[in-house]
């Protein structure tokens, strides 16, 4: 004990820091890493994950339509023929001309049809004489039974001649069966026509027809008497209803043709003319997004990628509510999906990602789409 009083001051503090120092390194090798190192490791792991742009979608109600490429057409159109052959006398209402019902087209020449009937009008005064006179002989028993029937028979033909060409003048004449536009009018006077040939082509203009045809799956959707709206390539828009579905479908398209009838009383809208025609069939939630956002899975199902709560991308098979040339609206999606828009090709369902916020899927809504939430 003497010999440790001796020793200097100088060395005890040596000597205690050499404990220290040996302690600190030897409790270091059963102690935990820092807490920080743990914290680096962590957000070298969230730095390898992909990052993807998500937006949050907002549900709409929409009407949901049925989209009908098509044409316009007139209600009734109706070609007419001369019934006997003739020159054509007379010619009435110039092409393109608005028409009254019963109006005059075009009048042959008779030539000796009115000589005829008078010829047939005398021999049938005559067979009435003879089958009066069969008939009183009759009555004396002074003419058979089967005299009496000639007689008769021979009356009932001269009748049948005078009809016969009472028809064939009345035919020589060729009005207007309804009212509309004279579209075509083939002849002039001077003109010799046969029985067959074209004199004109009348059009029923008001009301006029969008027409177009539906897939299996949509008709189901139709109902006459439904509101719908034509579009026109001439940039006219009308409202009408739904006047005609067919019960059967084409057999090389399968499809079903379906007319909307357009009122149409001043004459502005004419046949011929490409229409898009869009019938409301019922109101759906659906969501706007880009056609960009589409995909198909390895089942070739139509959907889109989005995050759920954990951060892992899953496919969300959608359906096609209406399409517009910039956009569409979808339906499927569950509530408060975060749809990827920007990365979606680069990560597949399944995998975890590093979702950041970006700006909205899709451009707000334009004008057309107003009716989106009726």
């Amino acid at each position: 004990m003497k010999k440790l009083q001796g020793v200097k001051p100088s060395v005890w503090l040596a000597l205690s820091v050499i404990l220290a120092v040996t302690v600190w390194l030897i409790s270091g090798q059963f102690k935990p890493a820092p807490t920080q190192a743990g914290n680096d490791a962590q957000a070298i792991q969230r730095d390898t994950l992909t990052k993807v742009r998500v937006r949050s979608l907002t549900p709409r109600k929409i009407r949901q339509k049925i989209v009908i490429n098509g044409h316009t057409e007139p209600a009734r159109a109706v070609t007419l023929r001369a019934e006997i052959e003739g020159r054509v006398t007379r010619v009435g209402a110039e092409k393109g001309a608005e028409i009254k019902a019963g109006e005059l087209i075009a009048r042959l020449d008779i030539r000796d049809l009115e000589a005829q009937l008078e010829e047939a009008k005398a021999i049938l005064v005559q067979r009435q004489l003879e089958y009066q006179a069969a008939a009183d002989l009759k009555r004396k028993d002074l003419q058979s039974e089967i005299q009496l029937e000639r007689a008769k028979a021979t009356l009932a033909s001269a009748q049948a001649a005078g009809k016969r060409i009472e028809v064939a003048i009345s035919n020589t004449v060729v009005r207007a069966p309804f009212d509309g536009v004279l579209d075509d009018r083939p002849i002039e006077v001077g003109a010799y026509v046969q029985p067959g040939d074209v004199v004109a082509r009348i059009l029923d203009q008001d009301p006029i027809l969008a027409v177009g045809s539906v897939t299996q799956l949509e008709r189901g959707g139709l109902v006459l008497g439904d509101q719908g709206l034509a579009r026109l390539i001439t940039g006219q828009v009308a409202e009408g209803k739904i006047r005609y579905i067919a019960a059967e479908a084409e057999e090389a398209t399968r499809t079903f043709r379906v007319e909307l009838e357009l009122a149409n009383p001043d004459a502005t809208l004419v046949a011929g003319i490409t229409a898009e025609i869009s019938i409301p069939v019922r109101t759906v939630t659906a969501y706007r997004i880009s056609p960009a956002l589409l995909s198909l899975n390895r089942s070739d199902v139509l959907g889109v990628k989005g995050v759920d709560d954990g951060d892992v991308v899953r496919f969300y098979p959608v359906q096609i509510v209406r399409a517009t040339a910039d956009d569409l609206w979808i339906s499927g999606l569950p509530k408060d999906v975060r749809v990827i828009t920007v990365g979606q090709g680069f990560v597949q369902a399944g995998e975890r990602v590093t979702p950041v916020a970006g700006s909205p899927a899709v451009a707000p809504a334009v004008a057309h789409d107003a009716d989106t939430d009726r």
